[in-house]
């Protein structure tokens, strides 16, 4: 199939996949009257990388993956390495979701010491008139 097609079908853009090819994650074969030349195995390749990206892969972390589905692998992530790169990306997962509880944390703390001093500073008085100035 041609480049055209590959991106349509894969549900990228040509550019994308001319990017892809730079980086040397795509094949970059040429049939006889010179156009890109691909097959069912790119398609897959590229699923691969755009599945791991839409989860938050950098693109050089699908590399492993790709190379595993070349070697012949009926899945990208059958090898030790594509294995080691969802090892390190669970662990930065679990550090930016701590850290997000430790923010949210503090906005809760916030909220209710606001809450508290809104509520101590006015017993019964009007609400008070908080605008923006534009």
């Amino acid at each position: 199939m041609r480049i055209g097609e590959l991106a349509e079908r894969a549900g990228t853009t040509t550019r994308t996949l001319r990017y892809y090819e730079s980086r040397g994650l795509l094949p970059a074969r040429r049939a006889d009257n010179g156009y890109r030349a691909y097959d069912e195995d790119d398609l897959r390749l590229v699923q691969q990388i755009r599945t791991l990206q839409d989860f938050g892969f950098e693109l050089e972390e699908t590399r492993p993956f790709v190379e595993c589905l070349r070697a012949g692998h009926p899945a990208g992530d059958a090898c030790p390495a594509s294995l080691a790169v969802y090892r390190r990306k669970l662990d930065e997962l679990d550090s930016l979701i701590e850290q997000l509880r430790a923010v949210r944390a503090q906005v809760g703390a916030e909220l209710a010491r606001a809450e508290l001093e809104a509520g101590a500073a006015l017993p019964g008085g009007p609400e008070p008139r908080c605008e923006l100035g534009g």
